[in-house]
């Protein structure tokens, strides 16, 4: 990265940390994040060990499940990398995503909690050994209403300000989300309801944890208008 570009940065997160507003929200969510994150082992292995329900899914009746994992953990990794590409060149996207993804933790946590399922027949168990750190020793199955994959990829869709990036973002939210019903990983419904949840916990951060007083940061030139 040329010297130029670099320097911008620096000077663009200067500017951000100086804001009070910016300093407390980032410090907050990173707070909420770390604890949240340090609790799924726990909640996990705790879900998986009730009853739940086995659904009728005709889509995953049709799909014979195969072992995708590898090119699940390919494109899930490789669209979270360039998400943080572009929240280290953005302080904006950085605190939106951050605040975003606590929220669509804790409603993850409430909806598996409240919507007790068993795995799907066919249920080829997911290889992907970042994700799986958060588990637990025991692996989990019953994770399912919604999709965690699938609305964190979506996710990063939400936040990316470029044409192109979120063009790319969306593709592989598709595949992510298509892969992890041929492994029979989730149910059909685990996967759409993701789609909704992300949007509501991003609609929520936008518009009212980092929505920024006025004359604190320029929404527009933090959506991105100086970088895609």
């Amino acid at each position: 990265m040329p010297t130029t570009i670099l320097a911008e940065l620096r000077e663009e997160w200067q500017d951000a940390w100086q804001s009070a507003w910016y300093r407390r929200r980032v410090i907050i969510g990173l707070v909420l994040v770390v604890v949240t994150l340090s609790l799924f082992p726990f909640f996990f292995q705790t879900i998986e060990k009730r009853n739940g329900i086995l659904l009728h899914d005709p889509l995953l009746e049709w799909l014979h499940p195969h072992d995708v994992s590898l090119a699940i953990f390919v494109f899930i990794w490789a669209i979270s990398l360039l998400g943080v590409l572009r929240a280290a060149q953005n302080p904006y996207i950085f605190v939106t995503f951050l605040w975003a993804y606590w929220l669509l933790s804790v409603l993850r946590t409430l909806t598996i909690t409240l919507i007790p399922l068993d795995p799907p027949v066919g249920l080829v168990g997911l290889v992907d050994p970042i994700s799986n750190f958060f588990y637990g020793e025991k692996f989990v199955t019953k994770d399912l209403f919604f999709s965690g994959h699938t609305s964190s990829v979506f996710l990063i869709f939400l936040c990316l300000p470029g044409k192109a990036d979120k063009k790319l973002a969306l593709i592989t939210t598709v595949i992510v989300g298509s892969l992890l019903l041929v492994q029979h990983v989730h149910y059909t419904l685990d996967v759409v309801g993701a789609i909704l949840f992300a949007w509501i916990a991003f609609w929520t951060a936008r518009r009212t944890v980092v929505r920024p007083p006025v004359g604190s940061l320029d929404q527009a030139g933090a959506l991105g208008s100086r970088r895609p």
